[in-house]
């Protein structure tokens, strides 16, 4: 749950290996969404979540992240004193919050990185194990993915781009936590490529150190031999079923999977060669910045071998099981919608601590406004 549960993961997806080297290794290792995103060979497991999108920010050579030395949590009226790893953030400000969406929809608009948002928010939050009570050791959407340990997991490949992404707006924005910014820009994303309003809370809190980051090997893997299993084992952990799983798989209709990161697709097809964004790398849809249910129709069908077909993907219309879900995705895309809104809303919550511990919503029912969708290349 590669750029597809991956699923950054991941369904809920956000390398550097030759690619014949981590085709060999993914068998054995792991962005929607968490959903998938190919990872790269040299870590444990593959993530399976969405690929990281076309955007690809230079890095100073002198440090990969020393632009963004992720500042400790900082409570909400700070701007630059950080606290100590013992203590945690407050919750996020609702004000700053809306604000913070206004300005990821102006990067979207300019960037283009709807997908590696998505993986970036998956990948935070789906390290979660239902099975360890205590918070942050069970993982989830804490902001822990700030943190260059947990960047470095090979699943993380290319998240480095999505934190240069959003650091400015982290900046102007002191009182929102890094856990809550993550899951907003992955729902903002989501919702920008067309789907429906995803049903979000807020108020994380973020963890205070790098040594609370979850071990590495907690995401979903592109190609692992029993790929059904495989799902199952990983999703299942983190309290999600079978229509989660299907559901959340779907986001792989945005993205596109790099060889060159993650030793899966192709260099470039007719579909990716002229971006937008950095041009290449192989998508699961023809519309690949779209949000709709063309994935399960492509995957369903295979009729287009510029289009990527996963083992992970594959098996939704192998498995019994899976088949179910998939099929009615593909003929129903508003079924698929309800479902995929519910589940990466859950997901997003997942191992989170809130405060207040009902969680803090940003969207006033009563007042609804057009929002302006991205319109998709043709």
């Amino acid at each position: 749950m590669a750029e597809r549960l991956s699923t950054t993961a991941s369904y809920l997806g956000a390398c550097l290996l030759p690619a014949a080297a981590a085709r060999r290794a993914a068998v054995a290792r792991s962005s929607l969404p968490l959903l998938p995103s190919p990872p790269r060979a040299s870590a444990a497991l593959r993530s399976i979540h969405l690929i990281p999108d076309g955007h690809r920010t230079a890095l100073r050579p002198s440090s990969p992240l020393s632009s963004l030395r992720p500042r400790l949590c900082q409570r909400p009226q700070a701007t630059s004193r950080a606290i100590s790893s013992s203590a945690v953030c407050s919750a996020s400000d609702p004000a700053q919050l809306k604000s913070a969406r206004e300005d990821i929809r102006e990067v979207l608009k300019t960037t283009f990185c709807h997908p590696i948002l998505v993986r970036l928010g998956w990948h935070d939050a789906g390290t979660y194990d239902k099975n360890i009570a205590e918070w942050p050791q069970r993982g989830g959407a804490n902001g822990s993915l700030r943190f260059e340990i947990e960047l470095k997991h090979a699943a993380n490949a290319g998240l480095t781009n999505a934190l240069k992404l959003l650091q400015p707006i982290k900046d102007k924005y002191s009182g929102v936590t890094y856990a809550d910014l993550f899951q907003l820009a992955s729902a903002t994303a989501i919702e920008e490529a067309g789907c429906p309003k995803i049903p979000m809370k807020y108020g994380r809190v973020d963890v205070s150190g790098p040594e609370q980051c979850p071990p590495e090997g907690k995401l979903p893997a592109a190609g692992p031999p029993s790929p059904a299993a495989h799902l199952r084992d990983v999703f299942y952990r983190m309290g999600l079923n079978d229509k989660e799983i299907v559901a959340l798989s779907g986001a792989h209709t945005l993205g596109r999977s790099r060889p060159e990161r993650s030793g899966w697709g192709k260099p470039e097809t007719k579909y990716t060669k002229d971006g937008p964004g950095a041009p290449g790398g192989q998508s699961w849809t023809v519309q690949w910045l779209k949000f709709d249910n063309s994935y399960f129709k492509d995957i369903k069908e295979r009729r287009d071998e510029d289009l990527l077909v996963l083992p992970t993907d594959a098996v939704l219309f192998e498995d019994p099981s899976f088949k179910v879900y998939a099929e009615k995705y593909a003929e129903d895309q508003d079924a698929f919608f309800k479902d995929y809104a519910e589940a990466h809303a859950k997901l997003s919550s997942l191992g989170a601590k809130f405060d207040p511990s009902e969680g803090i919503s940003i969207d006033d029912d009563s007042k609804t406004t057009a929002q302006q969708q991205f319109v998709a290349a043709k």
